[in-house]
């Protein structure tokens, strides 16, 4: 199915990303694996290379591009089994909460660094007794005169080794006995006394993402630091989470397209009992079957990036995305790697890579269960 979604600027835009990967990313990825974390000097040459919010205004540093510059970017990292460089993290969740939230001064202040790579941002939702409930959320900011004292613990904090910026949600008590209306959004500064990044989580995929614990320990933030009014994060949250939703579905649609391709490929070369396995009705009808969860999921979650640039409310079908797309994917990338057989168990094939990174997906930006909950709600039930 042809796609009408991108202009001659985005396909050139793509190939040079493309190139970069080739460059810059690939013949690096066994090592960040290994090491659990992607060099900080990537970071800097993606974003030398326009890369890093690229739909970020030229005044802040950024390349003044628009969100579909981005939706290249997290399709490309899917498509080159991306082992956890979280671009997309920093660039489309948590950079668009400074660019939203963040006063004249503070935009001016860190914008320009994310844009070049020499700040790299984190978001702390997570605790680890509240998962996705925000309202049960634990840390606390305490106003003491120009500052806010943080307590409090974070887990499964993604870029949580490497940031430079971490946006921090604790609670203020700003309403007294109305959990939502008593959170607030901080930005912390690596370095900040206090704020302390933990052991470095090992994960069953996503090997180069630096999953971490963080910590807060009478960390003193200035009450410049504040992100948005006291009180109001909820709503920040709930506005910021619809294009995080979708970042994970764009993400989950392309990864599965790419190991349907590369399972052709393999089935077309691979012989058994005298001819290519893609030859038997099984490979056929299972990979028929795969083909068409994806081209149904292409047209969706085309037609609602198409809506989501141009600025219509879509709670609801975000949350259908999240849902459909990363379990669509789980489902495609599983009939692929029985398609390899015992191949399909080895770590060095990127189809198990794949099997294992796309797991988490059901899981953050709102678990599964979450998201039906949501759609339940916008259908008024």
């Amino acid at each position: 199915m042809d796609r009408t979604l991108f202009s001659e600027e985005h396909h050139l835009f793509r190939q040079a990303f493309k190139q970069f990967l080739d460059r810059e990313a690939k013949p690096h990825y066994a090592a960040w694996r290994e090491a659990g974390c992607v060099d900080r000097e990537a970071w800097r040459k993606a974003g030398a290379a326009g890369f890093l919010c690229p739909w970020l205004e030229e005044k802040y540093g950024g390349a003044g591009g628009d969100f579909l510059h981005s939706v290249v970017i997290m399709e490309e990292m899917a498509r080159s089994y991306d082992p956890g460089f979280a671009i997309s993290l920093h660039s489309d969740i948590v950079v668009p909460y400074l660019h939203s939230f963040g006063s004249d001064e503070q935009k001016q202040r860190w914008l320009p660094g994310c844009a070049s790579g020499e700040l790299i941002t984190a978001v702390a939702m997570t605790e680890p007794g509240t998962g996705s409930d925000l309202a049960a959320i634990a840390t606390t900011a305490r106003k003491d005169g120009e500052h806010y004292v943080l307590n409090g613990a974070k887990t499964f904090i993604s870029n949580g080794q490497l940031c430079d910026l971490c946006i921090v949600v604790a609670k203020t008590g700003d309403v007294e006995g109305d959990a939502h209306r008593s959170l607030s959004l901080f930005v912390v500064e690596a370095g900040t006394p206090g704020f302390v990044k933990g052991k470095l989580l090992e994960k069953m995929g996503l090997a180069a993402q630096d999953t971490s614990e963080l910590s807060f320990q009478d960390c003193r933030v200035p009450a410049a630091n504040l992100l948005g009014d006291s009180g109001g994060a909820f709503i920040v949250l709930m506005q910021k989470l619809q294009q995080e939703r979708l970042v994970v579905a764009l993400g989950s649609q392309s990864a599965a397209e790419q190991v349907l391709e590369d399972t052709i490929r393999y089935a077309q070369e691979r012989k058994a009992f005298g001819k290519p396995i893609s030859k038997f009705q099984n490979t056929q009808f299972k990979l028929a079957e795969c083909a068409t969860e994806l081209e149904v999921g292409r047209a969706f979650i085309d037609r609602l990036t198409t809506e989501h640039v141009a600025g219509k409310y879509l709670v609801k079908e975000c949350s259908m995305a999240k849902l459909w797309q990363t379990e669509m994917a789980q489902r495609v990338i599983d009939t692929c790697l029985q398609v390899f057989g015992g191949y399909g168990y080895m770590l060095e094939y990127p189809v198990t890579r794949a099997y294992m990174d796309a797991r988490v997906q059901r899981i953050y930006a709102g678990t599964n269960e979450i998201m039906k909950i949501i759609i339940a709600k916008q259908m008024g039930l």
